[in-house]
């Protein structure tokens, strides 16, 4: 049965939002994020009180509610990552051969040195808007954007996948210890 469903999200004091058609566009203490989504022509975007968002639909089928769902989850995390921001933790794990991590702030790159005794660094992409910080064993990823932050942390720990050898003897890499403040 079809029925009306409406999401709304309260907006903090600090956050400005601004809608414009399927665009949204979110300001905060630590930056700005900007993101379109694709709507159908029933579903509708606006503000209410100048303050909170509403997402909603007159008469809601199962694919509509669950698309306002998650365009509702996508703001509220747009919201969370302007306000707080996004942290990543990753520990650098290694048992043969010490590993050496550096990072190229200009390339946008993570170079991992000795890995399994490699002549050749293996070469980790961190997306635009992502800042990293290493400290002794652990690597630290933020951003504002969760899913920059999300993917430049997936490249780091795909970059020290090993392929050929026996993964419960050759533990060595960098793994995901943390996602935005959860521990893993």
């Amino acid at each position: 049965m079809k029925k009306k469903i409406e999401k709304k999200i309260e907006v903090p004091d600090n956050v400005e939002v601004n809608i414009d058609g399927s665009k949204v566009k979110v300001k905060g203490p630590l930056g700005e994020l900007e993101r379109s989504f694709k709507l159908k022509e029933n579903i509708y975007l606006k503000k209410e009180n100048n303050k909170d968002v509403i997402i909603g639909c007159e008469k809601a089928t199962k694919k509509e509610k669950k698309l306002i769902n998650t365009t509702a989850a996508h703001i509220k995390n747009m919201i969370k990552g302007v306000v707080e921001g996004f942290e990543y933790k990753l520990q650098v794990c290694f048992s043969h051969f010490p590993i050496s991590v550096e990072f190229d702030k200009e390339k946008g790159l993570l170079l991992i040195k000795n890995f399994l005794g490699e002549n050749k660094e293996r070469v980790a992409k961190i997306l635009p808007d992502v800042d990293v910080e290493i400290k002794n064993d652990i690597v630290i990823v933020k951003g504002i954007d969760k899913e920059k932050v999300g993917q430049s942390a997936a490249n780091i720990e795909n970059a020290t996948r090993i392929k050929a050898k026996d993964r419960r003897v050759y533990q060595d890499g960098i793994w995901i210890i943390e996602k935005a403040g959860k521990k893993v």
